[in-house]
């Protein structure tokens, strides 16, 4: 499908500044732009990529100003990000397929009821006493334990894999190998051995949460391990036995949350971060990648290093660190002249 400029600023409240007749049927990053493709520029480090790219349209700030001519239409708007995601969210609804019924062979215990514009796909088992939400997607391969509630229009990609008793919100998407409700890692010192220790507790994830490829959340000793509404974890993270991560946090790849720990809302967690059991971490925290956080953190900070601390003081040690071999040269130097 094509759209104008014209056209899509109209869909995303935007200014036209070049040709409005102007088409586009793809979209491209802004430094591999071709004709017919739509780009955006967000970051400044971009920026001299406006001026040779080859895209016919580039979503801008309203307050981009120019240093050189522009060969391509620009479409002005408050946040080109949000505005180039809406119109990814809008290109994957109409490519997106959307499957219903149930495939052969799968096993769906007696007594569960399907919605009519539900699907399960082949070599699914759907367990006892579970309960499935309107327009739910379930790919083949997908193992939902007994007792399981599912919500309205989640979709549960192959391979993932949710224990008895865990609850899955509306809206949620869990990527490939995702794994919900495997134990807690529990084991008691006995005599030089470890005695487990019955994990009887669920995982309950809220609505509207996207969690990534192979990422685990482990049930709860007792009680229950909470993922909130609006969560979004990536591949490959661990979250621990009754942890909660609060609303709107977002969480990127390899981070691992150890048991009883509390991370707040509308916090950011770059990739490889590590928590400390047993801590509690506030609301609007930042954490940099490969951070260590071995205790609680209050609201609004932005931290880094091991031990995280303020990122402003990290760097600056980081800058002292690098004046070090200089530093020991001269202390050395100094001593033999003694």
């Amino acid at each position: 499908m094509q759209f104008s400029a014209d056209q899509i600023a109209a869909l995303v409240n935007g200014a036209v500044e070049g040709d409005g007749n102007v088409t586009v049927s793809t979209i491209a990053k802004i430094e591999e732009g071709k004709p017919g493709a739509i780009s955006f520029l967000a970051n400044p480090k971009y920026t001299h990529y406006i001026y040779t790219t080859g895209s016919s349209i580039v979503l801008v700030n309203r307050d981009f100003v120019p240093e050189q001519p522009v060969s391509a239409t620009l479409i002005r708007v408050d946040d080109p990000y949000a505005t180039v995601a809406r119109l990814l969210e809008m290109v994957s609804a109409m490519m997106s397929q959307h499957p219903t019924g149930v495939e052969q062979p799968s096993h769906v215990s007696d007594g569960v009821t399907v919605p009519e514009d539900a699907y399960i796909g082949a070599f699914a088992y759907v367990g006892q006493n579970v309960t499935l939400g309107k327009n739910v997607k379930i790919y083949p391969q997908v193992y939902i334990g007994n007792n399981v509630v599912i919500g309205d229009n989640t979709i549960l990609y192959p391979g993932v894999k949710i224990y008895h008793n865990c609850q899955i919100g509306n809206g949620c998407i869990l990527h490939a190998g995702v794994v919900i409700g495997a134990d807690g890692f529990g084991f008691a010192p006995v005599d030089g051995h470890y005695n487990k220790i019955p994990q009887i507790g669920n995982v309950v994830v809220e609505d509207n949460v996207e969690i990534g490829a192979n990422t685990t959340v482990d049930r709860a000793t007792m009680g229950s391990t909470v993922i909130r509404s609006g969560v979004k974890l990536d591949n490959l993270i661990q979250v621990a036995h009754n942890c909660e991560i609060g609303h709107d946090t977002v969480m990127a790849a390899q981070a691992g949350v150890a048991g009883s720990t509390k991370i707040g809302a509308n916090c950011m967690v770059g990739g490889q971060v590590g928590f400390a059991g047993h801590i509690t971490v506030g609301d609007r925290v930042n954490i940099g990648a490969q951070s260590g956080v071995p205790r609680n953190v209050a609201d609004g900070q932005t931290i880094m290093g091991y031990p995280a601390t303020d990122a402003r003081d990290f760097m600056r040690q980081a800058a002292a660190i690098k004046t070090l071999p200089e530093l020991y040269k001269r202390v050395n130097k100094l001593e033999k002249q003694k």
